[in-house]
This record gives C-alpha cells, sequence and structure tokens, in this order.
C-alpha cells in the first residue's frame, strides 16, 4: 500500500468516525436522538402545589432485532421510527406517567434501546457491549436533564428493565453533587450486582419506606425455582407492598400475597398467575413475571415516591 493511499484510508475512517456512519458492514445503527428536540421525550407536569419530585424515567425494551430496506441488521431502537416510537411512548412512558406524574414532573426520553436477542445471549458482557449504545443515550439524556431542572428539588430516578440497567447505569454516573439530590432510584425488573456496588457509592439499598438516596430493587416470580439470572440475580430487594427486607408476607389488592425471599432477593406472589403476561420465547414470563414489575405494585411506588420526595425535603 503506498503512503496515498494510507491516506485516502485513514481520511475515510476518520470522516466515518466523525459522522458517526450508520453502515458498519452489514449492521445498521439509528440515527442518534437530539435531546434538545421536545420531540425526543414525553413529559407531563403534574406538580401544581410546587412540592413534588423531577422523575426521570427510563423505558425498557420493545423491539426486536429488525432489517432495514437495503437488508441491514439492526440491534436497536430507532427513535426516529415512528412504530418504534410508539411501542416505547404509548404503551409503556404515557401508561407509567399516568401514575408517576400526579404531584411531579415527569421526563422519559427516547433512546436507541438495544434489542431483546442482546440479554437472550444470556452473556453479561456481550449484553453490555450490546447495550453500551444505549446507556449512551441515557447519559446524554439525564445530563440535558439535569442541566435544565430546578436543583432544589427532589431527584427520582426509575427504569424498568433495560431502564432498570439504565438506572444502575445513571448510578455510577451520577456526581456527588447529583447525588445528593436524589430522593430514590426505582429499579423495576432488574438487577443490582456485586460488582455495581463496587463501581459506585451510590448504589445504597432501601432498608424501608422512607430512607432517601436509596435504590429500590424488585424482581417478581411465582417460586424461587423461576428466578432468572438474566434480570434477577440480584444482591438487594425490597417488598414493595409492606417496605420491608424480611419475610414478612403482604396483601395487594386484597387476594395477592406478596413476599420477600431475603435469600434470594425476590419477590414471591401467591394469588395471581400474571396470565395476562404471556411467555416470550421460554426467556421471560416463564415461572417469573417480569412484565408486571412497573404495573402490579404501580399504586405502592406512586406513594412511595411521594413520601420519598417529602422525606428528602425534610433534610
Amino acid at each position: 500500500m503506498n503512503r496515498l493511499t494510507m491516506w485516502m484510508l485513514a481520511a475515510i475512517l476518520l470522516l466515518c468516525g466523525a459522522s458517526s456512519c450508520s453502515d458498519k458492514g452489514s449492521v445498521y445503527i439509528p440515527k442518534a436522538p437530539d435531546y434538545n428536540d421536545s420531540t425526543m421525550w414525553i413529559t407531563a407536569d403534574g406538580d401544581t402545589a410546587g412540592t413534588g419530585a423531577d422523575i426521570f424515567y427510563v423505558v425498557s425494551t420493545w423491539e426486536e432485532d429488525w432489517t432495514t430496506d437495503d437488508g441491514r441488521v439492526c440491534h436497536y431502537a430507532d427513535v426516529w421510527n415512528p412504530v418504534h416510537r410508539e411501542h416505547m411512548g404509548t404503551l409503556e412512558i404515557s401508561k407509567v406517567a399516568s401514575y408517576m406524574s400526579p404531584g411531579n414532573r415527569f421526563y422519559a426520553p427516547f433512546y436507541r434501546h438495544t434489542t431483546i436477542e442482546a440479554f437472550m445471549m444470556n452473556n453479561v458482557d456481550s449484553t453490555m457491549n450490546r447495550a453500551r449504545l444505549a446507556m449512551d443515550d441515557v447519559k446524554d439524556a439525564f445530563d440535558h436533564f439535569q442541566t435544565n431542572r430546578d436543583k432544589s428539588r427532589p431527584l427520582v430516578i426509575a427504569g424498568f428493565s433495560q431502564g432498570g440497567m439504565a438506572v444502575v447505569e445513571l448510578l455510577k454516573h451520577i456526581d456527588d453533587e447529583t447525588y445528593s439530590q436524589l430522593a430514590a432510584a426505582y429499579v423495576l425488573g432488574y438487577k443490582v450486582t456485586p460488582d455495581d456496588t463496587l463501581q459506585t457509592k451510590h448504589i445504597k439499598a432501601a432498608q424501608g419506606e422512607t430512607d432517601t438516596g436509596v435504590t429500590i430493587c424488585y424482581n417478581t416470580v411465582k417460586d424461587v425455582k423461576y428466578v432468572n439470572p438474566v434480570v434477577a440475580n440480584t444482591i438487594m430487594g425490597i417488598n414493595p407492598v409492606n417496605w420491608r427486607i424480611d419475610s414478612v408476607p403482604a396483601t395487594l389488592h386484597d387476594t395477592i400475597t406478596v413476599t420477600f425471599s431475603p435469600a434470594f432477593h425476590v419477590l414471591v406472589v401467591s394469588g395471581y398467575s400474571g396470565s395476562e403476561y404471556p411467555a416470550y420465547k421460554d426467556f421471560i414470563n416463564v415461572g417469573d413475571i417480569h412484565s408486571c414489575e412497573p404495573w402490579l405494585y404501580s399504586e405502592c411506588i406512586a406513594n412511595n415516591i411521594k413520601v420519598r420526595a417529602q422525606e428528602w425535603r425534610k433534610k
């Protein structure tokens, strides 16, 4: 290879990096979100009294691997694709906002979440490598949110499934000043690992209903034998119905018994089949009831956000 050819190749690689080329062989990377664009957000201001929290919510996984018109495979949601936006926005974010936003200010970004296949690889390193782009989007969105919000207000970070992974990554990302603003972080249907806690001092397991600056983590199963290690192999947990970390059971909606297992750090439910959440490729909702996490305990979570925000304001 002569020198001119080498210079031309270097220039092409440089230009490709600078423009975030979306064609990497047969893999397609969707265009990045612009968080200055209001269409990249779903927001709701339900804090008429000015006494609530600012909630940053991260949506879960909605897309499978898909193929572009020219045959390239994509492992990410496309925030500019109306169908993908509909999945994220209408099917989850807006419904979560309906119970989290009353009394609070709610913000949820669209982001290039990685597809479900990343988690089905059952390899932590491979999943995290695939999810890095998604997590970078979430961090960019959070930094934009944090720059523009009133920091005298309590901060709540919440997310479900891949969104729960994002909450854990955000707790590693934030600085001490931002952590001081945290009323609570809610990791719904995902795990906190020993390695996560070694990477940051900002992950502190909730011990009850009112402590602040803490992480609330839970996963729901019908029996501990159904613990899904991809999402629920966690070192912490709490019962969101009675806010205990022991095995004292709680009653939800009069007919459902929810018991926390201190040994497995999961919620074991009886009196609830979760039949509205069919099994997906023998991966989730197979004895675990992964898909219920933002919905089954919604009243408990909504009330607890208010409680922890109030406690934060007292301090």
